[in-house]
């Protein structure tokens, strides 16, 4: 009788069950209100649902919501406690956004967060709002949301397509997906339009503009038709994990799923192609099934492998393709149905077979009767295949050449006879002892072990022949095939029949033995791949592991490629391991094509060796995608090219490559992690040493610079040799308190201590300021300056602008010779000024245009000039300190030149100039 829903339940997924209960236990609740577009009321259903839940007793904090203006909206709000919102300051204005901080201290049961797309002002802890519901969850907390169709990444194209608008703020769909509650809101798009006329939706301009764009009729249809559908497909999610937590195998026709049954018989293809046609119409998705029993086992090879391309085209059909393993087709086939919720049941129409068979069809119809069973006819002109459909054992290694499978099958029968005839030579002494009955039993311990050693047919020859045996040689009168008395006909019987039913459960249990020895295989060599990286610590073993692993698990030569910091993938080493220096791996090397691997890693898909991309090669490119990025290409060679077809193979190469991709990935993140330690610690470490010699140098400096100067200014008391003395030592003390404030000065801003005192100010008098302070050091050089007439204010700290210029200045003047020009300029561009400070000296070393900003970097290596490298690292910090930038360029004078980059802003209205009183 056909297992019903109360079998028990599997133990891993019941295990894999209680661990996600747990983790979802310590998880706050996500709940999404998800709409066609704006104005369908979402933000209004989610704000009635928080005041039914307060009315219930829950509390319950707002922690940002937009009403855009609409009345009905802010209304909801009354009587809920809102969250302030922060302030953000950008680009010289002050953003209202969500308090993070704020509401993790109050931790409240439940928040609400409105439009979960929504792109946070630069200076937020994230980026985005749904990363912080994605904080707000692991701590915890509840939360409602809302979204629309457009938002999602993977329809954010479709939707740019249909309204011609493509929406820059996206939502992940593994956070839509992974939600436990999804809400559809849902209105008629005249309804929507008329809510849109009527002001609901945006006010009078904005809405009149939405009208003629976003909000047309067609649009609005398009976006409901897409939301229903992944609203369905999220549902359908629901249902079928549901049903894996409840364990129920009966089917649920809430889909029209599909299910094709690909066999050994012509119309394979036809039937693949029948039910792609069926699933697209149907608009649902569909799997492709193969069931192998121990008889299909013994199929040629060339039979295997049209099977397996079968599932292939199926595959590229788009279906979910499986090779499944059982002893009945029908009770199989039903079985895969179920656990998938399949309600519908495709397959070729049955051929003509001996009368006592019944077909597939009836015993499919009879197993499941809930099942829906489509029969597909046969195409006209149909001509069987040159090499019929079939498939390889579950995951096992390919088959061997035909005359080989036959060899072996002769081999069988011929041992099968021999041990017969064998066993009743044997016996004959042994009649004066033993009973006939006693006798019987060794020719069925025979049947026993030839059933066991060569399945199910050598099986029956050998319970014939040993029952002819049995008659010839012990039954009176021996040696003549007749019987004298009519038990030994029963005994015949019988023996014949335990016989065949004892041959047919032993070649059972053989091919289920054989089974369950192939996924043990893939199991323990899973569980060998992951155990042997979870140690590695450097890229060059998870080489040597994936390698060895792909070696024993698939019988295949493996190299790992892994691009270089430009992207480009290099090729694999001459040998890094002793295995790797015989000549069949050399000659797997030979024949790699780091193109097809390029390919396969720029667009990660794969290709070669039985994809569709290039299929004549014979290695197999698979590029190995982490959760962040691509992380190389794994390219195999497998010593029989049918093995890459089986899906079950593929399945567990996949996993493979999932495995290696993201050890090799967790082995750069620490690579990452122990530079950035160092970086960091090295970075404490010279802060400290410029603060403490900033700040002890400071004061012997000021006395060595006020005693210098004395005595340079005591002319008459000294002869002028030791005037000139104290005059070059006056401006050397000078230099170094110069050099020593630069130091106080890197660090006090990268400690955070110094405060911007922003004003709204003209460029012109700090570009004065700094010619001016900087007059000394320019003696010898032109200057000149070419600022518009009519620059508007800016908001800057005046001391540290200035402090830029004369540094910019006084570069300029260092690495120039005496005579050279020197040139100031500024120019508005857009919502920012460049200001420019270049020369017709040198110029920067060809590639360190940005070096030369880092501490301690001078322009010329063991230069002789004065400095320590920090001018250029104290403008940059000043000028990303006001939102600005700095870098350096060649100069139009063919010198050097360095462009600062400050923000607009809007400067405050001037007053009107009082015109009372004149004449």
């Amino acid at each position: 009788m056909f297992p019903n829903d109360k079998e028990r339940p599997d133990p891993d997924a019941l295990l894999a069950q209680v661990q996600a209960q747990d983790r979802k236990a310590a998880r706050g609740k996500l709940r999404i209100y998800f709409g066609a577009s704006a104005g369908v009321g979402k933000t209004y259903a989610m704000l009635a649902a928080a005041r039914k839940l307060q009315a219930d007793g829950q509390p319950v904090l707002v922690g940002v919501i937009e009403t855009h203006g609409r009345s009905d909206t802010a209304a909801m709000l009354e009587g809920l406690d809102v969250l302030p919102l922060k302030q953000v300051a950008y680009r010289g204005k002050q953003i209202a956004e969500f308090d993070i901080d704020g509401a993790l201290q109050r931790r409240p049961p439940l928040i609400l967060m409105d439009e979960l797309a929504h792109s946070n002002a630069p200076g937020s802890r994230h980026p985005k709002r749904w990363q912080d519901v994605e904080e707000l969850l692991d701590a915890g907390i509840d939360v409602l949301t809302t979204v629309n169709v457009q938002h999602l990444e993977s329809l954010n194209d479709v939707v740019g397509g249909i309204t011609g608008i493509r929406v820059g703020e996206t939502v992940p769909d593994t956070v839509f997906d992974e939600a436990d509650e999804v809400v559809l809101v849902d209105i008629p798009a005249d309804e929507l339009l008329a809510r849109l006329k009527g002001g609901k939706v945006y006010k009078e301009q904005q809405a009149e503009r939405a009208s003629r764009n976003f909000f047309r009729k067609g649009n609005l249809i398009a976006l409901r038709e897409l939301a229903l559908r992944r609203t369905a497909d999220r549902i359908e999610d629901d249902v079928r994990a549901y049903r894996v937590e409840q364990s129920i195998a009966d089917i649920w026709k809430t889909g029209a799923a599909l299910l094709a049954c690909v066999g050994p018989r012509p119309g394979g293809e036809h039937t693949v192609r029948s039910t792609a046609r069926l699933a697209s119409q149907l608009g649902t998705g569909w799997h492709a099934i193969y069931v192998e029993t121990p008889s299909l086992q013994r199929l040629p090879a060339a039979q295997r492998e049209h099977i397996l391309k079968i599932l292939k085209l199926a595959e590229d059909l788009g279906a979910t393709t499986a090779v499944v393993s059982g002893h009945d087709i029908a009770l199989a086939t039903v079985d895969y149905a179920r656990s998938h919720n399949l309600s519908k049941i495709v397959l070729g129409r049955a051929h003509p077979t001996w009368p006592w068979r019944k077909p597939h069809i009836k015993r499919l119809a009879r197993y499941a009767p809930d099942i829906d069973l489509v029969e597909i006819g046969a195409p006209r002109n149909e001509a069987a295949p040159v090499a019929r459909g079939a498939s390889a054992a579950d995951g096992g290694p390919d088959g061997e050449p035909d005359t080989e499978l036959t060899r072996k099958r002769v081999l069988g029968y011929v041992t099968a006879s021999g041990a017969s005839v064998a066993t009743a030579l044997l016996a004959t002494p042994l009649l004066a002892y033993l009973d006939l009955a006693n006798i019987a039993m060794l020719f069925l311990l025979v049947v026993v072990l030839v059933a066991v050693r060569f399945g199910r047919g050598p099986s029956v020859l050998a319970t014939c022949v040993s029952v002819a045996c049995f008659d010839f040689f012990f039954v009176p009168p021996r040696f003549t095939f007749a019987v004298s008395d009519f038990q030994y006909l029963i005994t015949f019987v019988v023996m014949l029949a335990v016989g065949l039913i004892t041959g047919h459960l032993t070649a059972d249990l053989r091919f289920q033995a054989r089974v369950a020895s192939h996924r043990e295989k893939r199991s323990r060599a899973l569980y060998e791949f992951a155990r042997e990286l979870s140690g590695a610590l450097q890229t060059e073993q998870i080489f040597e592991t994936t390698q060895s692993c792909i070696q024993r698990a698939f019988h295949a030569r493996a190299t790992l490629l892994v691009p270089d910091d430009a992207g480009r993938l290099l090729p694999p080493p001459a040998a890094t391991t002793p295995r790797e220096a015989d000549a069949g791996a050399r000659n797997h090397r030979a024949v790699l094509d780091v193109g097809i691997a390029q390919w396969a890693y720029d667009r990660a898909e794969s290709a070669g060796l039985g994809t569709d991309t290039l299929p004549a090669s014979r290695i197999f490119y698979l590029p190995l995608v982490a959760p962040m990025r691509t992380r190389g290409v794994l390219a195999i060679e497998p010593e029989h090219r049918r093995w890459m077809l089986i899906p079950e193979q593929r399945q567990q190469l996949d996993t493979f490559a999932a495995l290696a991709a993201i050890a090799l990935e967790r082995v750069h993140y620490i690579e990452v992690a122990q530079n950035a330690l160092v970086n960091m610690e090295s970075e404490r470490l010279r802060n400290s040493l410029l603060a403490a010699l900033s700040h002890d140098l400071r004061t012997p400096l000021t006395s060595l610079v006020g005693l210098s100067e004395s005595l340079a200014g005591s002319k008459p008391a000294l002869a002028p040799a030791q005037l000139e003395t104290a005059t070059l030592l006056h401006d050397e003390a000078l230099r170094m308190s110069a050099l020593v404030a630069n130091l106080l000065d890197m660090a006090r801003i990268q400690s955070g201590e110094v405060k911007f005192n922003l004003q709204w100010q003209a460029l012109e008098e700090v570009v004065g300021s700094a010619l001016r302070a900087s007059a000394s050091l320019l003696h010898g050089h032109t200057v000149s300056t070419h600022l518009p007439a009519a620059l508007p204010l800016l908001s800057f700290d005046a001391v540290l602008i200035e402090r830029v210029l004369c540094n910019l200045l006084e570069n300029a003047a260092k690495y120039t010779p005496p005579g050279s020009r020197i040139e100031i300029a500024a120019a508005l561009r857009g919502a920012w000024i460049d200001v420019m400070v270049y020369d017709d000296g040198p110029g920067l070393p060809h590639g360190r245009e940005e070096a030369v900003f880092e501490k301690f970097t001078r322009g010329e290596r063991e230069s002789a000039k004065p400095g320590v490298g920090l001018g250029l690292a104290i403008c940059r910090a000043i000028v990303d300190a006001h939102g600005g930038r700095i870098h350096a360029a060649p100069s139009p004078l063919g010198g050097a030149a360095f462009v600062m980059t400050l923000p607009l802003g809007t400067p405050p209205a001037m007053p009107e100039p009082e015109t009372e009183g004149i004449l």
